[in-house]
């Protein structure tokens, strides 16, 4: 089942960001087989990451929490919310 794992950075956190991104990216090539797709979003401007969104497959929701709980960006005290929810793939049709 697919989970879109949503954050946001807290305010004026992207120094958190820089410095964890290394263990970040090393999190997700260790999950990279779940990973359907994954990016950060940005600013207005479309220069500055501000957050994450994630689309994962799990076989439930708890894996899903258990995954974000364990990002290290989520461990830093990086991310102001982060939302875990079931995703439905419709568009385009496989």
């Amino acid at each position: 089942m697919l989970f879109a794992i949503i954050c946001t950075d807290k305010p004026d956190a992207a120094a958190i960001r820089a410095q964890v991104r290394p263990d970040h990216i090393a999190y997700l090539n260790e999950h990279a087989a779940r990973i359907y797709c994954a990016g950060p979003t940005l600013d207005d401007g479309g220069e500055t990451m501000n957050g994450s969104v994630l689309m994962m497959d799990f076989a439930n929701l708890d894996q899903a929490r258990a995954f974000a709980d364990n990002d290290p960006y989520f461990k830093a005290g990086l991310f102001d919310s982060v939302t875990v929810r079931p995703w439905k793939k419709v568009f385009p049709a496989d």
